[in-house]
This record gives structure tokens, C-alpha cells and sequence, in this order.
């Protein structure tokens, strides 16, 4: 069987918020779900420096750990580091839930704006070579 894992609130999760005692809260719907690290031990080794996760010590740190771009390396760093999980009301799942929405809805609005300038810029190429090419 294997071992239950210890929740936390994010009330208990923001106590732990110095370089002598620093927790994050990263994950989510994708990744496994949110899970609780003590990552006090680190802090000296991390690349990045102490001072990033300092910065977000005590809080939810999963939009900035995923638009870092973490490597794999990162990834099994941090499993080393994991006490448990976040304990979500309904309430605060469905917050990030929202979140969760909005923000893919965000990245693939900026996806479409990127195609239709894609293909602006091509029509216009295609006419400029229209152009050209008939008053030579």
C-alpha cells in the first residue's frame, strides 16, 4: 500500500516563506497536481541563485517554474524536495481551474494573432512580388 502524502493548506504552505525555512507549491491538472516542497536545502545550490525562489517562497510557484522551461534535470531535483500536497477547497479548485482556462486561452489567442500576421505578411510579399515582377 503505498504512503499517504501529507496535505497542506496554502495558509500552511505561506508560514514557510525564508532562506531558513522555504516551501513552494508547484503543479497542477497537468503535471500530477499541486504538490508541497521544502526546498530550504536548495536554495544555495539552485542555479538560478537563492533569491528567485525566495521571491515566491511560501506561494504557488507554478506559473513561474513552467515558463522558465525547467529541464528534466530540474524536474527530478525538485521530486527530490516533495513533503506533500496541497489541499484545495472546492472553492480554490475551482479558482485555478478559471485560471487554468483563461490562461490557454490566452496562450492560443496569441497563437492565432501570430498566424494572421504570418499570413498578412505573405499576402503582402505575394502582391510586392506581383508587382515587381510586371513592371520589369
Amino acid at each position: 500500500m503505498a504512503a499517504e502524502k501529507k496535505e497542506f493548506t496554502a495558509a500552511d504552505v505561506a508560514k514557510h516563506n525564508t532562506a531558513e525555512d522555504c516551501w513552494l507549491i508547484i503543479g497542477n491538472e497537468n503535471t500530477g497536481g499541486a504538490k508541497v516542497y521544502d526546498v530550504t536545502s536548495y536554495l544555495d545550490d539552485h542555479p538560478g541563485g537563492a533569491e528567485v525562489m525566495l521571491d515566491v517562497g511560501g506561494k504557488d510557484a507554478d506559473d513561474f517554474f513552467e515558463d522558465i522551461g525547467h529541464s528534466n534535470d530540474a524536474r527530478e531535483e525538485l521530486a527530490k524536495h516533495v513533503v506533500g500536497v496541497l489541499k484545495l477547497t472546492e472553492e480554490e479548485k475551482e479558482k485555478r481551474r478559471l485560471a487554468a482556462e483563461k490562461k490557454s486561452g490566452a496562450d492560443s489567442g496569441g497563437m492565432s494573432m501570430i498566424a494572421v500576421l504570418v499570413a498578412a505578411a505573405g499576402i503582402g510579399y505575394y502582391f510586392y512580388k506581383q508587382k515587381v515582377d510586371s513592371s520589369e
